[in-house]
């Protein structure tokens, strides 16, 4: 058994190479091997966004505080609020962030291949993030 007492584990800025605007990762659950699960909450500032990426096994979002939107290639823009969970599918390309005025945090889970959790894409541009 390992306990991770609140606090033991920084903070950190989401880098700006898969981000635009403020946000701030808080890990959570980084399972070693065999396991394959990684979780963190994650706090968007008002106008902050993922890029668009993918998930090899998918990613399930449960939205904590504030307001956000999410959409998935091909999709409208959805609204998201606390008490909403959102799946992705694997491989499904997406993003998700606060809205223009509205922070918001979630907690995102996915699983590790061959390490990675995640394909980073292209950053969503201005208009692809207007509503």
């Amino acid at each position: 058994m390992e306990i991770k007492r609140s606090g033991s584990q920084p903070s950190g800025k989401g880098p700006q190479e898969y981000f635009t605007g403020t946000v701030r990762i808080d890990p959570l659950i980084n399972a070693p091997d065999p396991a394959r699960v990684a979780g963190a909450s994650v706090t968007f500032e008002p106008g902050a966004r993922t890029a668009w990426h993918t998930h090899p096994f998918g990613q399930t979002l449960i939205v904590t505080a504030g307001s956000g939107w999410a959409q998935r290639e091909g999709g409208a823009i959805e609204d998201i609020r606390p008490g909403d969970v959102v799946w992705f599918e694997p491989g499904e390309k997406h993003w998700h962030g606060a809205t223009p005025t509205t922070a918001m945090t979630h907690i995102a889970f996915q699983e590790k291949l061959n390490g990675s959790p995640v394909t980073w894409l292209e950053h969503v541009t201005d208009e692809q993030y207007r509503k």
